[in-house]
């Protein structure tokens, strides 16, 4: 009930729009009762062979009704549709931007096939709460008092017996089909939700399954989750079918319950044969608004199941949130990390371990060491990814939770390995970061990057992940926003380390050129061209092992030599 009501809360802005829409529905139903009733008027009376002056009211009758009740019905579908649609457009906004504070610290825990489907199918799933849930029950109400007020005027019981079977179709069925099919569409929900994960498995790692001989085992597993799936639709559409012969069988008893009260009263001259006529008819029709009622209870335990899941994300605290007076970047941006201690949340194992190091203003500085050593997680630390733990973490001698983190990141420029590219044009990638950029701004950018003939294909498209592009041409795109950004600090966090060697070495080349006088930060374990670096440090299991420059560490024969003689052995051509 929370969760409905906290839903609920959310169409406080379109309140009077969805009531709107139920008043144009109720009349709408109203309409087909009158087209009705004036149908059996016209064809009772007509059987009696009266002036066709009798007539002319019901034809009128027919008229108004028949075509009000078309326009009414298109209102009504009009009106809550749209405003629908505007409480889905308005949720993803609101659900984005909840979500984006959380990334990426406490996104980790939830897989992107079911973030995905949050985002679009739980969110597309409230649409049957603001039409089918807080609507119908509204337009039946106004119907059931409708009628239970036009047959009471002839006759009292007959309106309580029309008022029993609607509460029976409004209330009693609904509640049994809810309870029928107690679980099955949450069931669905999440198979679905098993489904779109496995799905974006399989895309992504369907190299890896078949080199490890899982193809096959996986792609059954995908069938068995599809086939759990269909079950359990055919059995909704079961309980759907016989909630729909239900609300038939109520509206017969309906008219036969009246019937029996009304028929004794037409040979005693108390009702004629036309009024009842009319008022069986209006007994039928009425239960037209009672016919989406049954449906939407069956799924409102789904829809629920759709908002606790987005509430469950919603909910949680951002792992870093800006302080109430953030200071601005400092014009001395020289990094220092002092005893700095951290663990991921969950974890004992410490990921760094009284870990120092500094990067004075405008000094070109390696970090590496074997892969696991901490370094990345020393690039999620000042990105303020996550919040720092013991030690110090401090730019320009002022720590770095002083400062807005939107702030910081636009003075802090990061490529890293995996360059993300939105399915876009390369326009819209690179406008990313610098919004207002102009014509000449991006080509200059391009040419830095070594990719001035990108220049001719600014309007192409990428493809998803940038996948209509090599790695080499990625890496220049990001090098290229990296320039367009125009941050006092650049880190490069394994920013070549998919790239073969002459790529390497020409992006790297370009990378020294551009950062020139600026404070770089390269993170690898890679190690070539180390000799243009002020000073390298290396990290290894979380702790500061050795660090100097380039000759003062192959002197020391230490780690950092051992690793430099492996790699150039291994690149070494064989005689």
């Amino acid at each position: 009930m929370k969760t409905f009501l906290r839903l609920a809360g959310l169409i406080r802005p379109f309140f009077w729009w969805m009531l709107l829409a139920s008043i144009a529905g109720f009349a709408a139903t109203g309409s087909g009762i009158g087209l009705l009733v004036t149908s059996a008027f016209i064809i009772a009376k007509a059987a009696l062979q009266p002036p066709m002056a009798a007539l002319q009211i019901g034809i009128a009758g027919i008229r108004f009704f028949g075509i009000a009740r078309g326009v009414l019905r298109y209102a009504e579908r009009l009106i809550s549709h749209n405003t629908t649609f505007r409480i889905l457009a308005r949720l993803r906004l609101w659900f984005y931007d909840a979500v984006e504070p959380l990334a990426p610290a406490r996104l980790l825990s939830f897989r992107s096939g079911d973030l995905l489907q949050r985002i679009v199918d739980d969110i597309q799933s409230l649409e049957n709460i603001y039409v089918r849930v807080l609507a119908p029950p509204i337009t039946a109400f106004m119907t059931a008092i409708l009628v239970w007020a036009l047959i009471g005027v002839w006759s009292p019981a007959a309106a309580l017996v029309t008022l029993a079977f609607h509460l029976a179709a409004g209330i009693g069925l609904p509640m049994l089909t809810a309870r029928l099919g107690r679980g099955i569409n949450v069931s669905i929900m999440k198979l679905r939700a098993l489904q779109q994960v496995q799905m974006v498995d399989f895309t992504q790692g369907i190299g890896e399954l078949t080199v490890y001989g899982q193809l096959e085992g996986y792609r059954a597993g995908m069938q068995a989750n599809e086939e759990e799936i269909l079950r359990l639709q055919k059995k909704s559409s079961w309980i759907e079918g016989m909630q729909e012969s239900m609300t038939g069988i109520c509206m017969n008893g309906a008219v036969l319950g009246v019937l029996l009260v009304l028929l004794p009263e037409v040979p005693e001259g108390k009702l004629s044969g036309i009024t009842l006529a009319v008022i069986m008819l209006a007994v039928m029709a009425s239960f037209e608004a009672f016919a989406p009622l049954s449906a939407a209870a069956g799924r409102l335990e789904a829809d629920i199941h759709a908002g606790d899941r987005l509430f469950e994300i919603i909910d949680a605290k951002p792992e870093v949130t800006a302080p109430a007076k953030p200071l601005p970047f400092p014009e001395n941006h020289a990094i220092c990390l002092r005893n700095l201690s951290f663990s991921y949340p969950g974890s004992t194992e410490k990921t760094l371990d009284g870990v120092t190091i500094d990067i004075p203003k405008g000094k070109h500085v390696a970090i590496v060491g074997p892969s696991g050593g901490g370094k990345s997680t020393v690039t999620s630390l000042l990105m303020r990814f996550w919040n720092t733990a013991p030690g110090e973490l401090s730019i320009g001698e002022t720590d770095i939770s002083a400062f807005d983190p939107e702030e910081l990141r636009r003075n802090m420029s990061l490529v890293s390995q995996r360059t993300y590219l939105f399915g876009e044009t390369v326009r819209e990638n690179l406008l990313l970061a610098k919004p207002d950029a102009c014509e000449q701004d991006l080509v200059s950018a391009l040419g830095s990057a070594g990719i001035g003939h990108f220049t001719k294909r600014l309007d192409n498209w990428v493809g998803q992940h940038g996948m209509q592009l090599s790695g080499g041409e990625r890496q220049r795109i990001a090098i290229a926003r990296m320039i367009l950004q125009d941050a006092p600090v650049v880190i490069l966090d394994e920013a070549t380390a998919s790239l073969d060697m002459p790529t390497e070495r020409a992006v790297s080349r370009t990378i020294d050129a551009l950062t020139a006088g600026k404070t770089l930060l390269t993170i690898t374990h890679r190690l070539h061209g180390m000799e243009r670096f002020d000073r390298i440090y290396v990290l290894d299991k979380g702790r500061v092992v050795e660090e100097g420059s380039h000759e003062e560490l192959i002197q020391e024969k230490g780690l950092y030599q051992a690793m430099w003689s492996l790699q150039h052995m291994s690149a070494a051509p064989s005689s």
